[in-house]
């Protein structure tokens, strides 16, 4: 695996692997990997004959009172993971790589972008879409992978990805990974290692709560009462607060007060121990 830092010299190892005939995979991630990365990285190897991640924790995407400077960076033991999972590129550009002095373009996704994460952390998709649509002219991959954990920024990449032709040949080249969780249920993700041992034993609340919720709601109970009994779930099993916790239509993100024929999804963001959690489940349409 080689590791690459400066913008020219990815690209240079992109036109060899193109010029060999190579498919290539991208796989964005901020690093501090865990298994859901791995998950990602996997599947990334199934869809073509290089795979390229990158990892940058983005400046762009983290408001003033968010957690920049303490989310975890693991360089070196990232990297020693993904050479074993057979990646052949690792992007790890510096914060003045990617922005140069001088930078002044930011990409807005509307719609599926306004509501639950977009509200409650402003310029955090925007943040995301501009990195993003950077990564992939700079990478210009086959396919590229997310996780399904963060459904919403999903579906802002997918609607960036038509809206501006970006250079994946299909929208369907753009493959949402499912959530990758602990034996709990909690979701895998890079911001668990915050909490203490009490606290990260309280997050199963989360996902058992949701869990309650959907089988509620697929049950015929109305949408706004099992969501006030997900919101007191949490409330009482450790949480200190709930961002937001919603019905919506899957793809376009927009609330729903009950079920339909169209997929659906329950989408619930939470705070425990300084922590901000998110999740998403599918609900099966009515």
């Amino acid at each position: 695996m080689r590791t690459i830092h400066r913008l020219d010299q990815l690209r240079n190892e992109i036109a060899s692997l193109r010029a060999e005939g190579e498919s290539v995979a991208l796989v964005p991630t901020m690093g501090a990997l865990h298994e859901g990365h791995l998950t990602l990285v996997r599947a990334a190897l199934k869809q073509a004959n290089r795979v390229v991640v990158s990892i940058f924790v983005n400046p762009t995407q983290f408001g003033p009172n968010e957690d920049l400077d303490a989310y975890p960076r693991t360089l070196e033991a990232d990297s020693a993971l993904l050479e074993q999972e057979g990646v052949d590129l690792l992007w790890a550009p510096s914060a003045d790589e990617m922005y140069p002095d001088g930078f002044a373009t930011s990409i807005g996704v509307d719609g599926v972008s306004a509501d639950f994460c977009g509200a409650s952390r402003p310029g955090h998709f925007a943040g995301v879409a501009t990195v993003v649509c950077k990564l992939f002219n700079q990478v210009r991959p086959d396919v590229a992978l997310f996780g399904e954990k963060d459904w919403q920024q999903l579906a802002v990449i997918r609607r960036m990805g038509r809206d501006l032709d970006l250079t994946l040949p299909h929208v369907d080249a753009i493959i949402g990974v499912p959530t990758v969780r602990e034996e709990d249920g909690l979701a895998l993700s890079s911001r668990n290692r915050y909490l203490d041992a009490e606290h990260r034993t309280k997050a199963a609340a989360l996902p058992a709560a949701m869990r309650e919720a959907i089988a509620k709601i697929e049950g015929g109970e109305p949408v706004a009462q099992a969501l006030a009994k997900l919101e007191q779930a949490l409330l009482s099993g450790g949480f200190s607060k709930v961002d937001y916790a919603a019905l919506a239509d899957a793809q376009t993100l927009k609330r729903i007060d009950a079920l339909g024929d169209r997929p659906a999804r329950l989408l619930v963001a939470a705070h425990i121990q300084n922590t901000r959690l998110i999740d998403n489940m599918a609900v099966r349409s009515g």
